[in-house]
């Protein structure tokens, strides 16, 4: 084995790479605007459905985080699990389960929780925990990873939602696992294309 000293970065993962930059670049914002860009782009809550950033804010509520540690803890776990999705189920469907996530959680938010704001990439990371057991099922099979995350997770979640009193959005965390894993089953089913 030849070592020619050449060392190439490989930019393996697109989608979730310009996530993490999106994310990044609206925690700076949210930063040098003392929050403005944050409460008027980067999270969802109960506004005017005549004003369009209403619907900008049910998919953009995504990049946007309260702090610095709030960005790493969500950013981390995407790092890790997000590029071996995206290599398995290729960039564009990975981008699909990215906004139907926020949609479906901007939604649910938007209309079920009018006095709060939520902001943050929590329930993309807990999509992508619950989709990666899909990267090896086999057909009539459910792998017992899956039932092991869902477990540990969605039960721990709905564990904290009844016994902890936090700022956690427990229940974005559990609409963001079940989208993960309900597209995670629709991707193996029709064994969707990568691209």
């Amino acid at each position: 084995m030849k070592f020619s000293g050449k060392i190439k970065l490989s930019f393996n993962s697109p989608v979730v790479i310009g996530f993490t930059l999106i994310c990044f670049l609206a925690l700076v914002l949210g930063w040098i605007t003392r929050g403005f860009t944050t409460n008027a782009l980067f999270s969802v809550y109960r506004s005017s459905l005549l004003s369009p950033l209403t619907y900008v804010r049910l998919f953009g509520h995504v990049f946007g985080h309260a702090n610095w540690e709030h960005f790493i803890g969500n950013i981390m776990l995407l790092l890790i699990v997000g590029p071996l999705l995206e290599e398995k189920y290729g960039s564009s469907n990975l981008a699909f389960v990215i906004i139907v996530t926020a949609l479906v959680t901007g939604i649910f938010h938007f209309i079920f929780f009018p006095h709060a704001q939520l902001l943050g990439a929590s329930g993309v990371v807990f999509a992508f925990i619950l989709l990666s057991p899909f990267t090896s099922v086999k057909e009539g099979t459910i792998p017992i990873t899956l039932v092991l995350v869902a477990v540990l997770y969605i039960g721990g979640q709905i564990y904290n939602g009844i016994v902890v009193n936090d700022n956690v959005s427990q229940l974005t965390h559990i609409l963001g696992g079940c989208v993960g894993a309900g597209l995670g089953y629709v991707m193996h089913k029709r064994k969707m294309n990568r691209y």
